[in-house]
């Protein structure tokens, strides 16, 4: 027999159950004396354990279906996403430009304050660093950091993807390998120092290759939320598919430099062999005419002489550009022998006494660092040469565990200024050598000058090691 409902009673396994009976608002009351199921108990719950399962499956698919609509735009937006980012990794962009495009759409599409490219120069023992910030459309440069500070941007452990949500005290984070995906117990953190000077509070890192090779990273930094795993998923895949397309913008970068040093030779090799044979020449010539005029008086063979020296220092002007442009290959081992070679030049064309002496000559440093200290101490000799009526020249390479000292001392007329300063207060006062100051600067060396007016000057400089 079927139950049937009416206006006055509820079934009784409802309050045996505890349930009121009272019924939901929108669900659809059967009229008084419907048949709710026909048959006996058994049957009824028969039917019913019939249909539980067949309800459970058509929620589960109307679930998956709305999971899967959601899944499939945020697909659809991916897809977009990287067909943007990869149009914007163009060669003809070039590398700045490229980058900037780059960094202005993940910070978009992440929230965060700032973008930032690394790409570690193996050639230089340099970092360089792109780095775009909210707000900022203009053109970037890059600023160049020693490889030895890798820390700063995690690239001391590349394979690890990173997510730091804040770096504050113990931090917030997880990461995991990017080859295998296992979960990382101890993330690699930015130093304090390194996170102050960059204004780091939180980051995502993914790294990026060149032939296989981890050679830089993609950060994110400061976020305006906070990120999950599937964040850093998604941000990692990002970086993995536009890996190719950064990898031809820096092979362009590489060959654009090797284009230049190569161009840098040949202008050289074009100065040398025409204006500066010409001016060679024409030196000749004009010394040949002072000699065939003594008639002419002392008045016209003394501008002569004048003349023809300086054109002599006008030649050997020329003949150093021509010597600085040509690309200089300096390595650890030959470094003291150049410097030597260079030194016995010197004396010869201008009968300056000069004193070398070389602590060790066993020097082990990047070549970069081995280049750089070369150029600064033909510089500072030519400036003696040129400048400070000097009759005696000391210099002094010091090499050392965690750094090498050069020290170049002179009895000439020293600079305008007296006293002791550093790059830093030079600077400030617009003084000193500026090529000099530069070369310094981006090893990140110290320089220290010491002039005393009438009496000589002392130039040191300081490079770093590790």
């Amino acid at each position: 027999m079927g139950t049937v409902l009416d206006s006055e009673s509820r079934p009784q396994s409802m309050l045996e159950h505890g349930i009121d009976g009272s019924v939901p608002a929108g669900f659809p009351i059967p009229p008084a004396g419907a048949v709710l199921f026909s048959g006996d108990a058994s049957g009824s719950a028969f039917v019913l354990g019939a249909m539980l399962p067949a309800a459970v499956a058509l929620v589960a698919l109307v679930g998956f279906g709305l999971y899967w609509r959601r899944h499939k735009r945020q697909l659809d937006a991916d897809d977009k996403l990287l067909l943007r980012l990869s149009s914007h990794l163009r060669v003809e962009h070039g590398t700045a430009e490229s980058l900037r495009l780059l960094l202005s759409e993940l910070r978009k599409v992440f929230q965060c304050e700032d973008g930032l490219v690394v790409f570690h120069e193996v050639d230089l023992e340099r970092l360089f660093v792109w780095r775009v910030r909210e707000g900022e459309t203009g053109r970037i440069t890059p600023a160049s950091v020693p490889a030895a500070r890798r820390d700063a941007f995690l690239l001391d452990q590349p394979e690890a993807t990173v997510c730091w949500n804040t770096m504050e005290g113990p931090g917030e984070g997880f990461g995991w390998n990017r080859r295998d995906g296992t979960r990382l117990k101890q993330l690699p953190r930015v130093p304090g120092p390194s996170r102050k000077e960059w204004g780091f509070r939180s980051l995502m890192a993914a790294s990026f290759d060149m032939s296989g090779q981890p050679v830089g990273r993609i950060l994110l930094a400061n976020g305006k939320r906070l990120y999950g795993p599937q964040d850093l998923s998604r941000f990692e895949r990002i970086v993995r598919h536009i890996g190719p397309q950064l990898e031809n913008v820096f092979w362009l970068r590489h060959l654009r430099a090797r284009a230049i040093e190569s161009e840098r030779g040949r202008i050289s090799r074009d100065l040398h062999d025409g204006i500066l044979q010409s001016l060679l020449s024409f030196q000749i010539q004009l010394d040949v005419l002072r000699r065939r005029l003594p008639e002419a008086g002392e008045r016209v063979a003394l501008e002569l002489a004048a003349l023809g020296q300086t054109l002599k220092n006008e030649t050997e002007e020329l003949r150093r550009i021509v010597t600085d442009m040509r690309p200089l290959r300096v390595q650890s081992a030959d470094l003291v022998d150049l410097m030597q070679g260079f030194a016995e030049r010197f004396r010869n064309e201008t009968n300056i006494a000069l004193d070398l002496l070389v602590d060790s000559a066993q020097l082990e440093a990047p070549d970069r660092v081995c280049r750089e200290l070369f150029q600064i101490y033909r510089e500072a000799l030519h400036n003696i040469k040129k400048h400070a009526r000097a009759t005696h020249v000391v210099v002094k390479l010091s090499p050392g565990e965690d750094r090498v000292s050069l020290v170049v001392d002179d009895n000439g007329q020293g600079f305008s200024f007296a006293g002791r300063f550093t790059s830093e207060e030079l600077d400030r006062l617009r003084l000193g050598p500026i090529s000099i100051k530069e070369r310094t600067r981006s090893l990140d060396g110290v320089l220290t000058v010491e002039s005393n007016p009438g009496h000589g000057a002392r130039l040191t400089v300081e490079i770093p090691l590790s």
